[in-house]
């Protein structure tokens, strides 16, 4: 059970990458200021896209200056790119408010597997993936002068495989898990940003060794591509945010969730939507180290539920969603 439905959930959000690319029609979009190369894997390059505050934007708020919003896109560890339309308008609203953002290749862990993996591939595409994040976060640490960016400020910010990713990649650093191990034990992000995200473990129900960065879920409730809620096999546990929520509730983590009553998977793509409460929380938990939790459902009819009828001809790439 558990594999299938895995397998179902890697299958819809590998497609919902063509859906980011259609997502936005924008003319005139963000063009990154700079590219580095941070990593070599696998007789390829990993690129990260640093796109730095506009012109006349404000880069700090009461004198402290404004994080680094690190970004990891989606595709079900298949497919999808850092530089969709959607994604990059999104970036010009951050770099329009002051915020720098990079944006990083992964590699994708699923692209050259039959089908659509089983429960192994599933589990080391997430690896892989967060192996390349950490690669990128010391690269910045160890280039924060070239590359422009304070490495105690950053926030780590993914949409839906690029959440799992997000969200993996901070459990792993709080319990010195994995590749984890290459950046300093006292290192941590300054907050995660997770639209459509869930953890994957191996032992059981996720638990945090150390205190976690503050976190900003979004998930639609109605979400079984990247689940809202939990599947659970013996030890393995697919955890999503209702869970993730509870647990950091539980410890008196620092954390918001933006809970999308009946929305599925589309929430995802909808980085630009939820921007006003992106900012408030990136102005008053991280920047002003507030400890404000929100716990909220939403209705809003604006964003249009994406329905998945056919897996087949979601598979392909023949669906698209406008959120225009």
């Amino acid at each position: 059970m558990i594999i299938r439905k895995f397998a179902a959930m890697v299958a819809v959000i590998a497609a919902m990458a063509c859906a980011g690319s259609a997502a936005c029609q924008a003319q005139d979009l963000l063009k990154p200021d700079e590219t580095f190369l941070f990593a070599e894997r696998d007789s390829m390059g990993l690129y990260m896209d640093v796109y730095y505050p506009a012109d006349g934007s404000e880069m700090t708020v009461d004198g402290v200056n404004k994080p680094t919003i690190l970004y990891v896109f989606g595709g079900g560890f298949k497919a999808g790119r850092k530089d969709t339309p959607t994604a990059r308008e999104w970036f010009r609203l951050l770099t329009d408010e002051g915020f720098t953002v990079a944006a990083i290749d992964y590699r994708l862990g699923l692209k050259e597997v039959d089908g659509m993996g089983n429960i192994n591939d599933i589990y080391n595409a997430i690896q892989i993936a967060v192996e390349d994040l950490f690669s990128a976060t010391k690269y910045i640490l160890d280039n924060a002068e070239e590359v422009d960016i304070d490495p105690a400020s950053l926030v780590i910010a993914g949409s839906s495989a690029g959440a799992i990713t997000v969200l993996q990649a901070e459990w792993e650093l709080c319990n010195r898990m994995g590749s984890s191990v290459i950046l300093p034990e006292d290192f941590n992000y300054a907050g995660v940003m997770s639209f459509a995200g869930a953890i994957y473990s191996r032992q059981g129900a996720v638990r945090y060794h150390s205190e976690p960065a503050p976190h900003l879920f979004f998930h639609g409730t109605s979400d079984k591509i990247v689940t809202y809620k939990q599947i659970r096999l013996l030890n393995h546990a697919f955890q999503g945010t209702k869970v993730l929520a509870r647990i950091f509730k539980g410890n008196g983590y620092d954390y918001c969730v933006y809970r999308y009553a009946g929305n599925s998977h589309e929430i995802a793509a909808c980085m630009y939507k939820t921007f006003p409460e992106q900012l408030a929380w990136l102005e008053t938990n991280i920047i002003g180290k507030e400890k404000r939790t929100i716990d909220a459902t939403v209705n809003d009819p604006s964003i249009e539920v994406f329905q998945v009828n056919d897996l087949k001809t979601l598979y392909s790439g023949k669906v698209t969603i406008d959120l225009e």
